[in-house]
Protein backbone atom coordinates (compact mmCIF):
# COMPACT_ATOMS: atom_id res chain seq x y z
CA UNK A 1 0.00 0.00 0.00
CA UNK A 2 1.32 3.84 -0.76
CA UNK A 3 -0.20 6.79 0.34
CA UNK A 4 2.30 8.54 0.90
CA UNK A 5 3.32 10.53 -2.70
CA UNK A 6 6.48 9.18 -3.99
CA UNK A 7 9.88 11.64 -4.66
CA UNK A 8 10.14 13.01 -8.02
CA UNK A 9 12.05 11.59 -10.68
CA UNK A 10 12.76 8.39 -12.67
CA UNK A 11 11.95 5.18 -10.29
CA UNK A 12 14.43 2.60 -10.16
CA UNK A 13 12.60 -0.72 -9.38
CA UNK A 14 15.40 -3.28 -9.10
CA UNK A 15 17.47 -2.47 -6.47
CA UNK A 16 18.46 -4.50 -3.05
CA UNK A 17 19.05 -4.01 0.38
CA UNK A 18 19.78 -6.04 3.61
CA UNK A 19 19.76 -5.54 7.19
CA UNK A 20 23.08 -6.70 8.88
CA UNK A 21 21.19 -8.50 11.53
CA UNK A 22 19.42 -10.83 8.96
CA UNK A 23 22.91 -11.57 6.76
CA UNK A 24 22.49 -15.11 8.68
CA UNK A 25 20.01 -16.26 5.67
CA UNK A 26 16.83 -18.44 6.29
CA UNK A 27 17.22 -21.77 6.94
CA UNK A 28 18.40 -24.02 4.21
CA UNK A 29 19.71 -21.00 2.30
CA UNK A 30 22.13 -22.28 -0.67
CA UNK A 31 24.76 -19.93 -0.07
CA UNK A 32 25.67 -17.90 2.69
CA UNK A 33 25.40 -16.80 5.48
CA UNK A 34 26.54 -13.36 4.48
CA UNK A 35 29.64 -11.26 6.60
CA UNK A 36 31.32 -8.31 6.84
CA UNK A 37 35.03 -8.82 5.94
CA UNK A 38 37.27 -5.80 6.13
CA UNK A 39 34.19 -3.47 4.81
CA UNK A 40 33.36 -5.51 2.16
CA UNK A 41 30.46 -8.29 1.71
CA UNK A 42 31.16 -12.06 1.51
CA UNK A 43 28.78 -14.68 0.89
CA UNK A 44 30.14 -17.53 3.02
CA UNK A 45 33.41 -17.66 1.86
CA UNK A 46 32.58 -15.77 -1.83
CA UNK A 47 33.36 -12.34 -2.34
CA UNK A 48 31.05 -9.93 -3.46
CA UNK A 49 33.24 -7.09 -4.91
CA UNK A 50 30.91 -4.63 -2.89
CA UNK A 51 30.79 -2.37 0.25
CA UNK A 52 29.19 -4.08 3.47
CA UNK A 53 27.40 -1.11 3.95
CA UNK A 54 26.30 -0.34 0.09
CA UNK A 55 23.80 -3.58 1.19
CA UNK A 56 22.83 -2.31 4.49
CA UNK A 57 23.30 1.03 5.26
CA UNK A 58 20.49 3.80 3.76
CA UNK A 59 22.39 6.43 4.10
CA UNK A 60 24.92 4.28 1.29
CA UNK A 61 21.42 4.06 -0.94
CA UNK A 62 19.91 7.34 -0.80
CA UNK A 63 23.62 8.77 -1.86
CA UNK A 64 24.15 6.30 -4.96
CA UNK A 65 20.34 7.61 -5.82
CA UNK A 66 21.81 11.09 -6.05
CA UNK A 67 24.59 10.37 -7.74
CA UNK A 68 22.98 8.41 -10.33
CA UNK A 69 19.84 10.48 -10.66
CA UNK A 70 17.17 8.03 -9.13
CA UNK A 71 14.71 9.87 -7.84
CA UNK A 72 12.87 6.58 -6.23
CA UNK A 73 14.56 3.38 -5.49
CA UNK A 74 12.51 -0.16 -4.86
CA UNK A 75 14.24 -2.26 -2.71
CA UNK A 76 13.54 -6.09 -2.38
CA UNK A 77 16.17 -8.48 -0.60
CA UNK A 78 18.93 -9.76 -2.54
CA UNK A 79 18.02 -13.45 -4.24
CA UNK A 80 20.07 -15.36 -1.82
CA UNK A 81 17.98 -13.98 1.01
CA UNK A 82 14.79 -15.88 -0.63
CA UNK A 83 13.68 -18.55 1.36
CA UNK A 84 13.81 -21.49 -0.73
CA UNK A 85 14.40 -24.18 2.08
CA UNK A 86 11.43 -24.09 3.89
CA UNK A 87 11.57 -25.13 7.46
CA UNK A 88 11.05 -24.34 10.79
CA UNK A 89 12.28 -20.30 11.28
CA UNK A 90 11.25 -19.30 7.88
CA UNK A 91 7.93 -17.52 8.91
CA UNK A 92 10.19 -15.73 11.50
CA UNK A 93 12.85 -14.25 8.97
CA UNK A 94 10.39 -13.41 6.30
CA UNK A 95 8.41 -11.26 9.12
CA UNK A 96 11.86 -9.69 10.55
CA UNK A 97 12.62 -8.26 7.18
CA UNK A 98 8.89 -7.23 5.71
CA UNK A 99 8.82 -5.40 9.23
CA UNK A 100 12.78 -4.01 9.08
CA UNK A 101 11.99 -2.88 5.42
CA UNK A 102 8.48 -1.37 6.32
CA UNK A 103 10.63 0.32 8.77
CA UNK A 104 13.13 2.40 6.45
CA UNK A 105 10.73 2.48 3.38
CA UNK A 106 8.81 4.86 5.98
CA UNK A 107 11.35 6.73 6.90
CA UNK A 108 12.21 7.71 3.38
CA UNK A 109 9.80 10.32 2.39
CA UNK A 110 8.56 9.10 -0.72
CA UNK A 111 12.37 7.76 -2.26
CA UNK A 112 11.94 4.48 -1.24
CA UNK A 113 9.46 1.70 -1.37
CA UNK A 114 9.34 -2.06 -0.56
CA UNK A 115 8.86 -5.11 -2.26
CA UNK A 116 8.65 -7.56 0.88
CA UNK A 117 9.49 -11.20 0.80
CA UNK A 118 6.83 -14.40 1.29
CA UNK A 119 7.04 -18.18 2.59
CA UNK A 120 7.69 -20.16 -0.49
CA UNK A 121 6.70 -23.18 0.40
CA UNK A 122 3.28 -23.06 2.04
CA UNK A 123 0.55 -21.15 0.15
CA UNK A 124 -1.26 -20.22 3.19
CA UNK A 125 1.02 -18.76 4.82
CA UNK A 126 2.28 -16.84 2.01
CA UNK A 127 -1.10 -15.82 1.66
CA UNK A 128 -1.32 -14.40 5.06
CA UNK A 129 2.15 -12.50 4.59
CA UNK A 130 1.00 -10.54 1.54
CA UNK A 131 -2.45 -9.80 2.64
CA UNK A 132 -0.11 -8.33 5.76
CA UNK A 133 2.33 -6.45 3.26
CA UNK A 134 -1.14 -4.98 1.02
CA UNK A 135 -1.60 -3.32 4.65
CA UNK A 136 1.87 -1.92 4.83
CA UNK A 137 2.29 1.39 3.92
CA UNK A 138 5.55 1.75 1.96
CA UNK A 139 5.07 -2.19 0.30
CA UNK A 140 4.08 -2.67 -2.95
CA UNK A 141 4.42 -6.31 -3.80
CA UNK A 142 6.80 -8.97 -3.48
CA UNK A 143 10.15 -10.19 -4.90
CA UNK A 144 10.02 -14.24 -5.86
CA UNK A 145 13.07 -16.43 -7.59
CA UNK A 146 12.08 -17.37 -10.94
CA UNK A 147 12.57 -21.40 -10.02
CA UNK A 148 11.73 -23.69 -6.69
CA UNK A 149 12.43 -27.35 -6.41
CA UNK A 150 12.00 -27.63 -10.54
CA UNK A 151 8.75 -25.96 -11.25
CA UNK A 152 8.53 -22.56 -12.17
CA UNK A 153 5.69 -20.08 -12.27
CA UNK A 154 3.34 -21.85 -14.12
CA UNK A 155 3.17 -24.71 -11.09
CA UNK A 156 2.78 -25.35 -7.63
CA UNK A 157 3.34 -22.75 -4.94
CA UNK A 158 5.24 -20.02 -7.29
CA UNK A 159 1.97 -20.39 -9.57
CA UNK A 160 -0.72 -19.98 -6.41
CA UNK A 161 1.63 -17.12 -4.91
CA UNK A 162 1.07 -15.16 -8.52
CA UNK A 163 -2.76 -15.88 -8.22
CA UNK A 164 -3.05 -14.48 -4.52
CA UNK A 165 -0.82 -11.09 -5.81
CA UNK A 166 -3.36 -10.46 -8.37
CA UNK A 167 -6.35 -11.14 -6.18
CA UNK A 168 -4.47 -8.51 -3.36
CA UNK A 169 -3.17 -6.25 -6.15
CA UNK A 170 0.67 -6.89 -5.18
CA UNK A 171 3.68 -6.29 -7.47
CA UNK A 172 5.63 -8.87 -8.33
CA UNK A 173 9.32 -8.89 -9.38
CA UNK A 174 10.87 -11.92 -10.34
CA UNK A 175 14.65 -12.10 -9.88
CA UNK A 176 17.09 -15.23 -10.60
CA UNK A 177 19.06 -17.04 -7.68
CA UNK A 178 21.85 -17.69 -9.42
CA UNK A 179 21.69 -21.39 -9.02
CA UNK A 180 24.70 -23.65 -9.41
CA UNK A 181 25.43 -26.39 -11.61
CA UNK A 182 28.67 -28.17 -12.88
CA UNK A 183 29.11 -26.50 -16.33
CA UNK A 184 28.60 -22.94 -14.76
CA UNK A 185 31.46 -23.62 -11.72
CA UNK A 186 33.99 -21.71 -13.80
CA UNK A 187 33.99 -18.11 -15.33
CA UNK A 188 31.27 -16.71 -13.25
CA UNK A 189 28.74 -18.67 -15.74
CA UNK A 190 26.23 -18.97 -12.67
CA UNK A 191 25.71 -15.46 -13.10
CA UNK A 192 26.63 -14.93 -16.77
CA UNK A 193 24.38 -17.32 -17.88
CA UNK A 194 22.57 -18.77 -15.04
CA UNK A 195 20.93 -15.63 -14.35
CA UNK A 196 19.39 -14.89 -17.59
CA UNK A 197 18.41 -18.41 -18.42
CA UNK A 198 16.70 -18.44 -15.49
CA UNK A 199 14.57 -15.98 -16.13
CA UNK A 200 13.64 -16.75 -19.73
CA UNK A 201 12.84 -20.33 -18.15
CA UNK A 202 9.81 -18.41 -15.73
CA UNK A 203 8.87 -15.80 -19.01
CA UNK A 204 8.41 -19.06 -21.16
CA UNK A 205 6.80 -21.07 -18.16
CA UNK A 206 4.22 -17.71 -17.63
CA UNK A 207 3.50 -17.74 -20.99
CA UNK A 208 3.16 -20.66 -23.31
CA UNK A 209 1.66 -21.68 -19.41
CA UNK A 210 -1.42 -19.35 -19.50
CA UNK A 211 -0.83 -17.84 -16.57
CA UNK A 212 -0.99 -14.21 -17.84
CA UNK A 213 -4.59 -15.29 -19.55
CA UNK A 214 -5.69 -16.69 -16.58
CA UNK A 215 -4.37 -14.13 -14.35
CA UNK A 216 -4.44 -10.41 -16.85
CA UNK A 217 -4.48 -8.07 -13.63
CA UNK A 218 -1.24 -9.99 -12.41
CA UNK A 219 1.69 -6.93 -12.57
CA UNK A 220 4.92 -8.92 -13.14
CA UNK A 221 8.34 -7.76 -13.92
CA UNK A 222 11.54 -9.45 -14.94
CA UNK A 223 14.62 -8.34 -14.31
CA UNK A 224 17.91 -8.04 -16.07
CA UNK A 225 15.67 -7.12 -19.55
CA UNK A 226 13.78 -10.40 -19.23
CA UNK A 227 17.42 -12.33 -19.32
CA UNK A 228 17.26 -14.49 -22.85
CA UNK A 229 13.30 -14.17 -23.50
CA UNK A 230 13.55 -11.36 -25.72
CA UNK A 231 15.80 -13.14 -28.10
CA UNK A 232 13.60 -16.58 -28.02
CA UNK A 233 10.40 -15.16 -28.08
CA UNK A 234 10.18 -15.59 -32.05
CA UNK A 235 11.34 -19.27 -31.11
CA UNK A 236 8.53 -20.00 -28.52
CA UNK A 237 6.24 -18.41 -31.08
CA UNK A 238 6.84 -20.78 -34.17
CA UNK A 239 6.71 -23.42 -31.61
CA UNK A 240 3.29 -22.72 -30.55
CA UNK A 241 2.02 -22.59 -33.74
CA UNK A 242 3.71 -25.81 -34.86
CA UNK A 243 3.26 -27.95 -31.77
CA UNK A 244 0.23 -29.01 -29.68
CA UNK A 245 1.78 -29.73 -26.80
CA UNK A 246 3.32 -25.98 -26.83
CA UNK A 247 -0.07 -24.01 -26.58
CA UNK A 248 -2.11 -27.06 -25.01
CA UNK A 249 -1.95 -24.66 -22.12
CA UNK A 250 -2.45 -21.15 -23.84
CA UNK A 251 -5.23 -19.53 -26.32
CA UNK A 252 -2.83 -16.79 -27.25
CA UNK A 253 0.92 -16.88 -28.60
CA UNK A 254 3.79 -15.76 -27.00
CA UNK A 255 4.33 -12.83 -28.95
CA UNK A 256 0.85 -11.46 -28.48
CA UNK A 257 1.08 -11.85 -24.55
CA UNK A 258 4.59 -10.95 -23.91
CA UNK A 259 3.40 -6.61 -24.04
CA UNK A 260 1.61 -7.31 -21.36
CA UNK A 261 4.49 -8.19 -19.03
CA UNK A 262 7.24 -5.41 -17.47
CA UNK A 263 10.99 -5.70 -18.06
CA UNK A 264 13.85 -3.68 -16.45
CA UNK A 265 16.56 -2.26 -18.40
CA UNK A 266 19.49 -3.93 -16.72
CA UNK A 267 20.96 -5.31 -20.25
CA UNK A 268 24.18 -3.90 -20.33
CA UNK A 269 24.30 -3.30 -24.01
CA UNK A 270 22.08 -0.81 -25.69
CA UNK A 271 21.52 -2.73 -28.78
CA UNK A 272 19.97 -5.27 -26.44
CA UNK A 273 17.39 -2.14 -24.52
CA UNK A 274 16.55 -0.99 -27.92
CA UNK A 275 15.47 -5.04 -28.68
CA UNK A 276 13.94 -5.08 -25.33
CA UNK A 277 12.20 -1.76 -26.34
CA UNK A 278 10.76 -3.20 -29.65
CA UNK A 279 9.24 -6.60 -28.16
CA UNK A 280 8.14 -5.20 -25.22
CA UNK A 281 5.18 -2.69 -25.44
CA UNK A 282 5.58 1.20 -24.94
CA UNK A 283 4.27 0.61 -21.35
CA UNK A 284 6.33 -1.91 -20.14
CA UNK A 285 9.39 -1.10 -19.93
CA UNK A 286 11.23 0.39 -16.84
CA UNK A 287 14.33 1.09 -15.15
CA UNK A 288 16.56 -0.97 -13.09
CA UNK A 289 20.01 -0.50 -11.56
CA UNK A 290 20.49 -4.02 -10.01
CA UNK A 291 22.10 -1.99 -7.01
CA UNK A 292 24.65 -2.67 -5.12
CA UNK A 293 25.96 -5.99 -7.09
CA UNK A 294 28.76 -5.78 -9.27
CA UNK A 295 26.62 -6.59 -12.03
CA UNK A 296 24.83 -3.31 -11.69
CA UNK A 297 24.24 -0.91 -14.42
CA UNK A 298 26.40 1.75 -13.10
CA UNK A 299 24.60 4.62 -14.19
CA UNK A 300 21.14 3.65 -14.62
CA UNK A 301 19.13 6.53 -15.48
CA UNK A 302 21.17 7.79 -18.13
CA UNK A 303 21.65 4.33 -19.77
CA UNK A 304 17.83 3.53 -19.67
CA UNK A 305 17.02 7.02 -20.90
CA UNK A 306 19.51 7.11 -24.06
CA UNK A 307 18.74 3.76 -25.02
CA UNK A 308 15.58 2.84 -23.89
CA UNK A 309 12.71 5.26 -23.14
CA UNK A 310 11.97 8.50 -21.97
CA UNK A 311 12.46 9.39 -18.36
CA UNK A 312 8.75 10.48 -18.14
CA UNK A 313 7.51 7.17 -20.02
CA UNK A 314 10.06 5.20 -17.59
CA UNK A 315 8.43 6.67 -14.39
CA UNK A 316 4.74 6.30 -15.73
CA UNK A 317 5.61 2.42 -16.35
CA UNK A 318 7.10 2.11 -12.86
CA UNK A 319 4.05 4.15 -11.60
CA UNK A 320 2.04 1.58 -13.32
CA UNK A 321 3.81 -1.57 -12.46
CA UNK A 322 3.58 -0.43 -8.54
CA UNK A 323 -0.05 -0.26 -8.83
CA UNK A 324 -0.05 3.78 -7.66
Amino acid sequence: MISTPLADGVIDVHAHWLPTELFHLPPGAPYGPMRDHEGALHLGDIPLSIPTRAMSDIDAILTDMRATGVGVRVLSAPPFAFPVGGGDGVGGYVAAFNEALAAVVGDAGGRLVGLGMVSLDEPAVARAEMERLARTEGMAGIAIPPLLTGRSLDQGSLRSILADAEDLGLAVLVHPMQLPRPEWSEHYLANLIGNPVETATAVAALLLGGVKEQLPRLRICFVHGGGCAPALLGRWTHGWHSRADVRRHSTRPPDQVFGELFFDTVTHDPQLLRSLTAHASKDGVVCGSDYPFDMAQSDPVRFATEHGPAAEALTANARAFLGL
